[in-house]
C-alpha cells in the first residue's frame, strides 16, 4: 500500500496540474458517473460553470495531451494489448477506449484497470465506448440477455425499452458512449441489413430520436451513423471504398437528428461521386474537409462530436496518413487509429505552423472535455 501511495504522490508532484487539488482525487478512484452536477442534456447549453471547468482542464493539458484526447484505440479481441493501452494512457496519448469484443466481466475489468492507470498518472478520465446497437450488442458483448435486432423495433415504446436496457447495461460496465443507433436506410444488405430501422426516412427519424433521447437521458452518449448515408451504396466499406452516386438523400435524416440533440455522429468511409457540390474524388468522406467541416459542421450546423468509423477498415487502411487526414478534415475523435504517437507528432508539427488548424484541434479537445464533464467524469 505504501508503494502505491508513493507512486501516486510522485505522479502528482511531477505533473503539470495543481498538486493540492488533484492529490485527494488521486487517492480514490471515483465511481463512474457519480458526479452529477451536469448531465448530457447540458452539453449544448450555454453554461458558464461548464465552460469554466472545461477551460480549467484544458489549460492543465500539454498540447500532446490535447491532441491525445482525440484518439480512441480499441481493447479486446481485435484491439491493442492491455500493455499497449496502459502506455498510451500514461503518456496522455488517448482520450478514450473502444471495448470491441469480449464478455461483460472482461469489459468491466478493462474499465477498472484503465481508470486506475489514469488516476495514478493524473490524466483525464477516459470515455469508454462500445458498438452496442440492438442488432450487434450480443455479438460484441457475450453473456448478456438477448436483445432484439433494430429492424424488429417498430414503435417508440419498443425502441425506448431497448435503448433503456442497453444503456443500463453499458452504465453498469462503465461505458459512456454507444455507437448507435444506425440511421441508414435498410436497402444495403451487405453491411446494414437488420441494423436499420427500415427503409422509410420519416420512420427512421422518429425511432432514432427516441433511441437518442432515452440513451442520453440515462447518461450514454448516442452516436448516429454512418454519415452521409450507407443505405443506398453498394458494397461493404470494411473491405474497400464504397460510393454514393449522385445526391446524398440520407443527409436529411441527419438534419433532423442534429436538431433533436444527438451528441455524436459517426462518419462512414463513403466516397461521393457525380455530385456537383460534394464530389470527394474517390476519397472517403472521413478524410474530406468538404464533407466534414463545410457540410456537416458549417452548413448543417453540427456542434457535437464527429467520430470516424474504424480506421483499420479496408476503405481507409491503405491510405497513407489516413488518421491525420481525418483530423485535417475536421473529425474530432479518431477511432482505432494506426499509430497514436506518430499521429500526435504530425498534428503537433502542423499546429506549430498553422494557427487556424491549432484552434480547430483546441476546439475538438474542448468538446471532448465538455462531454466528460456532462458525463460526470470530471467535477
Amino acid at each position: 500500500m505504501k508503494i502505491i501511495l508513493s507512486l501516486i504522490l510522485i505522479s502528482v508532484l511531477y505533473c503539470g496540474r495543481e498538486t493540492e487539488e488533484y492529490f485527494t482525487e488521486a487517492i480514490k478512484i471515483p465511481e463512474r458517473n457519480e458526479n452529477k452536477n451536469f448531465t448530457l442534456n447540458d452539453f449544448y447549453s450555454e453554461n458558464k460553470n461548464i465552460d469554466a471547468i472545461v477551460e480549467r482542464e484544458f489549460n492543465l493539458l500539454s498540447d500532446h495531451e490535447r491532441v491525445g484526447q482525440m484518439l480512441v484505440p480499441a481493447a479486446g479481441v481485435y484491439g491493442k494489448s492491455e500493455a499497449e493501452i496502459n502506455k498510451l494512457i500514461e503518456r496522455g496519448s488517448i482520450g478514450g477506449v473502444l471495448l470491441l469484443k469480449g464478455d461483460k466481466d472482461e469489459f468491466m475489468g478493462y474499465v477498472n484497470r484503465f481508470d486506475e492507470i489514469s488516476v495514478v498518472n493524473n490524466k483525464l478520465p477516459l470515455i469508454f465506448s462500445a458498438d452496442a446497437e440492438p442488432s450487434l450488442i450480443n455479438k460484441k458483448i457475450s453473456g448478456l440477455p438477448e436483445i432484439q435486432p433494430t429492424n424488429s423495433l417498430k414503435t417508440n415504446d419498443e425502441v425506448k425499452q431497448s435503448a433503456d436496457e442497453i444503456s443500463r447495461i453499458l452504465l453498469q460496465m462503465g461505458i459512456s458512449q454507444n455507437y448507435a443507433p444506425v440511421v441508414d436506410l435498410g436497402i444495403n444488405k451487405a453491411i446494414i441489413g437488420n441494423r436499420s430501422f427500415g427503409n422509410d426516412s420519416e420512420s427512421i427519424i422518429t425511432l432514432a430520436s427516441e433511441f437518442i433521447k432515452t440513451s442520453q437521458d440515462i447518461g450514454i452518449i448516442a452516436t448516429v451513423k454512418h454519415f452521409p448515408g450507407h443505405g443506398k451504396v453498394k458494397g461493404d466499406s470494411h473491405k474497400n471504398v464504397v460510393y454514393i452516386d449522385g445526391e446524398m438523400d440520407e443527409i436529411r435524416i441527419y438534419e433532423s437528428l442534429i436538431k433533436s440533440g444527438v451528441i455524436s455522429i459517426m462518419v462512414g468511409h463513403i466516397a461521393i461521386k457525380n455530385n456537383k457540390n460534394y464530389n470527394t474524388s474517390g476519397v472517403p468522406a472521413t478524410l474530406s474537409y468538404n464533407i466534414i467541416t463545410e457540410l456537416l459542421k458549417e452548413e448543417m450546423g453540427f456542434k457535437g462530436l464527429v467520430v470516424t468509423d474504424a480506421m483499420n477498415m479496408g476503405a481507409v487502411s491503405k491510405i497513407k496518413s489516413a488518421s491525420f487526414k481525418a483530423i485535417e478534415a475536421g473529425c474530432d475523435m479518431i477511432l482505432m487509429p494506426d499509430n497514436e504517437e506518430k499521429i500526435i507528432s504530425s498534428v503537433l508539427a502542423r499546429m506549430e505552423k498553422d494557427a487556424e488548424f491549432k484552434e480547430r484541434i483546441y476546439d475538438s479537445c474542448k468538446k471532448i472535455i465538455r462531454a466528460k464533464v456532462c458525463l460526470g467524469l470530471i467535477q
